[in-house]
């Protein structure tokens, strides 16, 4: 994994905040002052474009909707398909819940 480079304490505790948010509001008020808009929403973007690939949706599809690039929907295809397993693991528990 990519992210083990950073793996360690501050991550740690990073997830661990995460992980003790109850709701979404709680959510919305921890990522408002933790990020940035854009970080935000670049993160909010790649997990779109990653539901939409795993729904079947073409690039071109994907691009007009989300306003990825090219380049940001390669990117998350390759994390799709030779990465952890992470955009699986919530998409699948995602479906299951709806």
């Amino acid at each position: 994994m990519q992210i083990d480079k950073l793996r360690g304490k501050q991550l740690d505790q990073l997830f661990d905040a995460i992980l003790s948010l109850d709701n979404r509001e709680e959510c919305y008020r921890f990522f408002d002052d933790i990020a940035t808009m854009s970080e935000v929403q670049s993160l909010s973007q790649r997990f779109q474009v990653a539901k939409m690939l795993s729904e079947g949706q073409t690039y071109n599809e994907i691009e007009k909707e989300t306003k990825a690039s090219t380049a940001t929907i390669s990117r998350v295809r390759r994390c799709i398909d030779y990465g952890s397993g992470g955009y699986g693991l919530v998409l699948d528990r995602l479906n299951n819940e709806e």
